[in-house]
């Protein structure tokens, strides 16, 4: 029998089946022998075979399905392992905040890039926006073009003005949408927004640090209407790159891959400080952003964002 995992809590799977039962399972122990190098060896999106328990009330997890794609974080908690957030997904969606709290370019640009590394289109939501005053929202729709002109979707919401809602809940439709972001940028917020039937628990922002305090604990998938899934994750304080080699970095920036073997070196060109480099020419003249030039070289510079 088949189904996808749906949650994920560590020991126990919440798989649903094709006849939409959700049945607790464990994972049959010969996966957890095999050197899989990540910390969690099956994620919610999975595609499993599953068999019944003798009791006929839980499962075994027999088998994992290849996997149409994924996005990957370093693990925060394990040496040189990695960490599946999610798989088989149509889209990735970032859900950021300029303020309380606010989100990093590089955290953004590192999301893209996950994404990027299996071509996921990615969308990038700028929320809260009824927090911001006329020079932040001028900014922030700044930044917003900086990322729509090199490919990427964007949206500004906010659930208390209902801004953006709609145009959020029409992004979903018909897809599986992995959303992710730091804790306390609204993510449950917009989903309640969206079909408050589910009920979301949401947190406040510590007024201490001005950060969010974790209420998804684990990550869970909902299906919001028929053929409409997303995929809530908890908030991601970091996100370390993995299985990305330094060569191939630039490959992951749009703006970046349209020069691809244009500089004097060619592919071995790594545009830092390389002579006619193409891409350096492009950030000094503007085409490209300085702030996506600087994640790229955080990212290059970082060893625990490389394999």
């Amino acid at each position: 029998m088949q189904g996808i995992v749906i949650r994920s809590t560590g020991a126990w799977y919440e798989v649903r089946t094709n006849d939409k039962n959700i049945i607790s399972c464990r994972l049959r122990g010969k996966f957890k022998l095999q050197d899989l190098k990540v910390t969690n060896p099956i994620a919610v999106g999975d595609k499993v075979e599953w068999e019944w328990e003798k009791d006929q009330k839980t499962g075994v997890i027999t088998d994992i399905l290849p996997r149409e794609n994924y996005i990957i974080r370093k693990s925060v908690h394990k040496t040189a392992h990695a960490h599946l957030i999610a798989t088989n997904i149509d889209q990735a969606i970032i859900i950021a905040t300029l303020v309380a709290p606010r989100t990093s370019f590089g955290f953004i640009d590192r999301f893209l890039v996950s994404a990027e590394t299996f071509r996921i289109p990615a969308v990038v939501v700028f929320n809260k926006s009824d927090l911001l005053d006329q020079e932040a929202l001028r900014y922030q729709a700044e930044i917003m073009q900086i990322y729509t002109d090199i490919g990427y979707t964007c949206l500004q919401t906010s659930v208390l003005t209902q801004e953006g809602i709609l145009d959020f809940e029409k992004i979903l439709q018909g897809k599986v949408s992995l959303l992710s972001g730091h804790s306390g940028v609204g993510k449950s917020s917009l989903i309640n927004a969206i079909n408050p039937s589910l009920n979301l628990k949401t947190g406040e922002i510590s007024d201490f640090s001005q950060k969010g305090k974790h209420t998804t604990t684990f990550a869970e998938m909902f299906e919001l209407s028929e053929n409409t899934f997303i995929i809530d994750t908890p908030g991601i304080k970091e996100l370390g790159l993995v299985e990305i080699e330094t060569d191939e970095l630039s490959h992951y920036f749009p703006e970046m891959r349209k020069y691809l073997g244009e500089c004097k070196f060619g592919s071995r060109c790594l545009h830092t400080h390389e002579p006619h480099c193409k891409v350096i020419e492009a950030v000094e003249s503007g085409e490209i952003a300085l702030f996506r030039y600087e994640s790229y070289l955080s990212m290059l510079a970082n060893e625990d964002n490389r394999r």
